[in-house]
């Protein structure tokens, strides 16, 4: 039973003074890390991390211009811990892209050197080993003048170098086994960061330019300072079973343990990991927007504690200037800071019966990643180009049924063919259970999948090794309303192409 199935106990006070920076947390041997398996505790820390991280950088940067910034940037590069975390190779070139810069966050939950009295004051259950279950790329372009934070949920079923395809979450272990023999903690943790960034970057097309771990603990010293984090209810919540979780609808102010149950809490939403991903965008929001304020910008004594702060739980990357960061970032507002998710099609399961979530095709999510940097002239703004299709008469479909509407798929062969399409099978699906259409096709056949695509508005598209070549899959979900008619979700589906931005400024309700 994970700590998620567990009682949580009762909240307690922290100690006055709570130091788990006895040692830095050492790493798990390879048989001790399962690649993709669930974590215990695991939502405890994808927002509390990231929190930290962001809240803490931009405490020390938004000041750099004055002597007294430059001195804070010298408490937190003093204190700050470094890696060899970018590769010389397998990391995207992107010539022409200017000053804009990649930084990949990353949450590393090792809690080793903590006490059990420590772990039951923080509620974070037991170690379980270095764990990369939440990972953000935040892209600054060259003005500086915006910042976008892409969320990538662990379970997204990815390509790993030199691994296959597996979820996400399992390419920071497998680079801490792949490093050789012998090789110290630290130089096994720098291998795993090089294969995450390897593996982002391949995903999303993009250079990562530097990187940016943190560990889990300092979240209550962190919501102390910043006089905690308003979050917004659209409904009450009772998840005392499981996280703890049990808040009231409407606007309140969480820190400490109650903001660890905020973030926590995956049990009773609509959307399970989906909604908890909205909650810790939410929560670094608020942390921004606090920091943002004149409240803590004009508080010496604060920016001073979130300095020390900062420069104590990260581990960045060799090349990384924090006066660099700050000089791109002088200018950026609430307003101006983007929370989105990277674009997926849906839940799935993969050959050995694991849940796993499937993204978009490799041509949508790098459009996705490309259009972070757009910047167009707003004189001559550009007409995104026609995707390229072909005649119907070229198209070769075989439809598969999993709707659990029984003749559906015979019903929409018909329609097909009436449209000028080729239908060359028909059957069930593997599951009467989709709730979305896919139109699934093989590399080199992405014009035969717009194609289709144009006569069912709506359906997702997506490159699967399981196409034939020349020969659509179109799976019928139970949104399909028949050829020609737009597909619509039902509301608690996430979204085919990821969820919409939300910014820092934002502050309606989430579930």
């Amino acid at each position: 039973m994970t700590r998620d199935d567990q009682q949580e106990p009762p909240a307690r006070p922290l100690p006055p003074r709570l130091d788990p920076r006895a040692g830095r947390a050492s790493a798990s041997r390879p048989d001790e890390r399962v690649p993709g398996r669930r974590s215990a505790a695991g939502g405890s820390r994808r927002a509390v991390v990231l929190a930290r991280v962001v809240a803490g950088v931009l405490s020390v940067l938004l000041v750099a211009g004055s002597g007294w910034g430059w001195y804070l940037g010298r408490v937190a590069e003093a204190a700050v811990n470094r890696t060899d975390a970018i590769p010389s190779d397998g990391n995207e070139d992107t010539a022409g892209a200017g000053e804009a810069m990649n930084l990949l966050l990353v949450g590393n939950d090792s809690r080793v050197n903590l006490t059990d009295q420590q772990l039951t004051d923080l509620n974070a259950g037991e170690d379980s080993g270095v764990n990369t279950d939440t990972m953000i790329l935040v892209h600054l372009p060259a003005n500086g003048a915006k910042a976008s934070f892409v969320s990538f949920p662990r379970d997204s079923y990815v390509s790993i170098p030199g691994h296959g395809e597996d979820k996400l979450n399992a390419a920071y272990a497998y680079g801490m086994q792949d490093a050789p023999e012998g090789a110290t903690d630290a130089q096994r943790q720098s291998a795993g960061a090089q294969l995450l960034v390897q593996t982002i970057s391949q995903l999303s097309g993009l250079r990562i330019d530097h990187y940016a771990e943190v560990d889990l603990l300092g979240f209550f010293e962190l919501s102390n300072i910043v006089g905690g984090v308003e979050v917004n209810l659209c409904q009450a919540v009772d998840d005392s079973f499981y996280s703890g979780a049990v808040f009231p609808a409407g606007v309140q102010t969480i820190s400490g343990a109650d903001a660890l149950k905020f973030v926590r809490q995956r049990h009773g939403l609509p959307r399970g990991d989906f909604d908890r991903i909205i909650r810790q965008q939410v929560y670094i929001a608020g942390v921004l927007r606090n920091i943002l304020s004149e409240n803590v910008l004009l508080d010496l004594g604060k920016q001073r504690d979130l300095a020390d702060a900062a420069g104590d739980a990260l581990t960045v990357d060799n090349g990384l200037n924090l006066f660099d960061l700050a000089a791109q970032m002088q200018s950026i507002t609430a307003g101006s800071i983007d929370f989105q998710t990277i674009p997926y099609v849906g839940d799935s399961e993969d050959d050995q019966g694991r849940y796993i979530l499937q993204l978009q095709d490799a041509d949508t999510l790098r459009a996705f990643f490309a259009q972070l940097s757009a910047d167009p002239d707003p004189a001559t703004p550009e007409t995104p180009a026609a995707p390229e299709t072909v005649a119907p008469a070229d198209v070769a479909v075989a439809v598969f049924n999993g709707s659990g509407t029984a003749g559906l798929a015979a019903s929409t062969a018909d329609q097909l063919a009436a449209a000028g399409f080729v239908v060359g099978s028909t059957g069930n699906a593997d599951s009467n259970a989709y709730t979305l259409t896919e139109i699934r096709y093989a590399e080199g056949d992405a014009a035969l999948a717009n194609t289709l695509a144009a006569a069912i508005p709506g359906a997702s598209t997506a490159q699967s090794d399981d196409a034939a070549p020349g020969t659509l899959q179109l799976v019928l979900g139970s949104d399909f309303a028949g050829v020609g008619q737009a597909v619509e979700a039902p509301p608690s589906t996430p979204a085919v192409a990821g969820e919409d931005a939300r910014t820092a400024a934002d502050t309606s309700c989430i579930n």
